[in-house]
């Protein structure tokens, strides 16, 4: 199958009302938020349009969900670690991470940047302190974490664990992971992880599932990124073993905010949307290495580490100065995320959504190039 990242043009695309398309004016190449320059999976507009067709759009109900994602998990991961009675279906994946902050009570939040932002925003509009254990390397620094989780003053600490990371796009190890389940349970640290990119995730490189290292963990997976479905709103919360009685609690109001017809997309995403997601993944290495290319024959100043997850690029711009996303936008029409916004260790960073064709990463350096 051809990679769904070459199949739509660029007029096309300028048609799209999202926010991607919609932020900035017409002459910019928008490369920012995580929205995918793609075509639907057919199995997921089949699904759509059959339920509009139906009627079908009323309030969630059901596990369907959760079922595809076991059944993904232990397809893509060889992980039979979901228990249905052990999910719940929530509206997104931060919305979730937010619930499960409540739920195991916490009054401090850990994080390791630089990280995605909205771990910031929604930590602070919960009124909780929040702790930074930054990467080294874009890596976890157990040691860090290790000195940060041993001088928390708090009763009931929480680490939000970004797995695969973002924006660097580190995929984890099982021995890493089942050393921060360790020190967590060591000092008393819950972790909430976010899985949410979980799936893609290069075919060489193994996934490891948090909850398959620890059983008082909880954590939040959607097929919102995988198959670009941002816009029809719903996730699935996990508890491990040690976990359900928190889950247990989670509110029933909670359970309407996720989307019917989210529900049905992402069931279907997760069913019968595999060999899509293949092709795209396939479509993502090739871009990861046409865009270091690009980088060192155009901007050898940028450091890039293609990274095996996500479809994000972690830019090392610091030669540049501390903000070069807004370089290249006022001078190339590039629109890119600032690294400023991922704390600490993100000054003079950019991230550079790689979900599109080679055609537009082509023409985004060339512009960064000429901005410089």
């Amino acid at each position: 199958m051809e990679s769904p990242l070459n199949q739509v043009s660029l007029d096309r695309l300028r048609q799209r009302t999202s926010v991607k398309w919609r932020q900035y004016p017409e002459d910019v190449l928008p490369l920012w938020v995580a929205e995918m320059d793609v075509e639907q999976a057919e199995p997921v507009q089949r699904a759509i349009i059959d339920a509009v067709r139906q009627g079908d759009t009323g309030y969630p109900a059901g596990t369907a969900y959760a079922e595809a994602l076991r059944d993904f998990a232990k397809a893509r991961w060889n992980w039979d670690g979901i228990a249905i009675e052990r999910t719940a279906i929530v509206p997104d994946v931060m919305l979730g991470l937010v619930e499960m902050i409540k739920l195991v009570d916490a009054d401090l939040v850990v994080v390791t940047p630089p990280v995605y932002p909205p771990f910031y925003m929604f930590v602070r509009s919960m009124g909780l302190p929040l702790v930074e254990a930054p990467l080294t390397n874009e890596r976890l620094d157990l040691k860090v974490l290790e000195q940060t989780f041993k001088h928390i003053r708090a009763r009931q600490p929480v680490f939000l664990l970004c797995s695969p990371h973002n924006p660097t796009g580190t995929v984890h190890t099982a021995d890493e992971l089942t050393a921060v389940a360790d020190l967590a349970r060591t000092y008393g640290v819950r972790v909430i992880a976010d899985e949410i990119h979980a799936p893609i995730v290069s075919k060489n490189t193994t996934f490891v599932p948090y909850l398959s290292v620890d059983d008082r963990g909880l954590s939040l997976m959607s097929a919102s990124k995988a198959w670009n479905l941002s816009g029809l709103k719903a996730a699935v919360a996990i508890a491990g073993p040690a976990a359900a009685d928190d889950l247990a609690r989670l509110p029933e109001e909670v359970s309407h905010g996720p989307s019917h017809l989210g529900s049905i997309a992402h069931t279907a995403a997760l069913r019968d949307g595999g060999d899509w997601l293949d092709a795209v993944l396939d479509g993502l290495d090739d871009n990861r290495k046409l865009l270091a290319d690009l980088l060192a024959e155009h901007l050898p100043e940028i450091g890039y580490r293609p990274s095996p997850a996500t479809f994000l690029a972690w830019l090392d711009c610091r030669k540049l100065g501390d903000d070069p996303a807004k370089l290249f936008l006022e001078r190339g029409r590039v629109a890119l995320t600032s690294g400023n916004d991922f704390g600490t260790g993100g000054a003079g960073f950019a991230r550079f959504n790689i979900a599109t064709s080679p055609e537009v990463i082509t023409e985004a350096v060339r512009r960064m190039a000429v901005s410089r």
